[in-house]
């Protein structure tokens, strides 16, 4: 075992790599700041507790991933504790998650590492919503054969996601955290 490094040589190391980690979990810059300074009060306070130290990244990036579900988990119960004056306030698009997959910029470098069918079928499934009786349409397929190409395409859509990332999904199966899998660089956010 080496010797326990200090809390200045892991911000020195892991700092910049550490608060994109943050930043793509958090929609504000301010808000990782925060949070990167957060974690790095707790590495401090728990630097004692490290027992491998050749393993301090994935100890440092464990301590993170808390503190960003703690910042969430007060940030949702901060918003079922809203008024009724606060509600009137917050407009229709606050309360809604986004619907489908747009907005998330590595899932189309994904969708386009499929082969040429299935690529279109969930792509037009997936990213432009379009009804499987749509996708049919415009692929010239029965409605059968639509159905069984995007779901054909989203299965080998997951193989690659999980080839790349660990995911933790939410009850409702929604993505709360994505974090790449050692050492793979399948999408252009796990090379970062």
């Amino acid at each position: 075992m080496t010797a326990r490094p200090t809390t200045d040589a892991i911000w020195s190391h892991l700092s910049l790599d550490l608060r994109r980690f943050i930043r793509r979990r958090v929609s504000d810059d301010h808000v990782a700041d925060d949070l990167l300074q957060e974690a790095f009060m707790r590495v401090h306070r728990s630097i004692g507790t490290l027992q491998d130290a050749e393993r301090v990244a994935a100890w440092v990036y464990q301590i993170a991933r808390n503190v960003v579900r703690d910042h969430q988990r007060l940030a949702s119960s901060s918003t079922v504790a809203l008024t009724d004056a606060d509600a009137e306030n917050v407009t229709a698009d606050d309360d809604e998650p986004p619907t489908g997959c747009r907005g998330i910029p590595w899932l189309d470098e994904m969708i386009q590492s499929l082969p040429d069918g299935y690529r279109q079928a969930v792509q037009m499934a997936e990213i432009e919503e379009q009804s499987q009786q749509v996708v049919a349409d415009r692929l010239g397929l029965s409605l059968s054969g639509a159905k069984s190409r995007v779901q054909r395409g989203r299965a080998m859509l997951k193989d690659v996601l999980q080839r790349c990332c660990s995911f933790e999904l939410d009850v409702r199966g929604r993505v709360m955290e994505c974090d790449p899998k050692p050492d793979q660089k399948v999408c252009r956010d796990c090379g970062e």
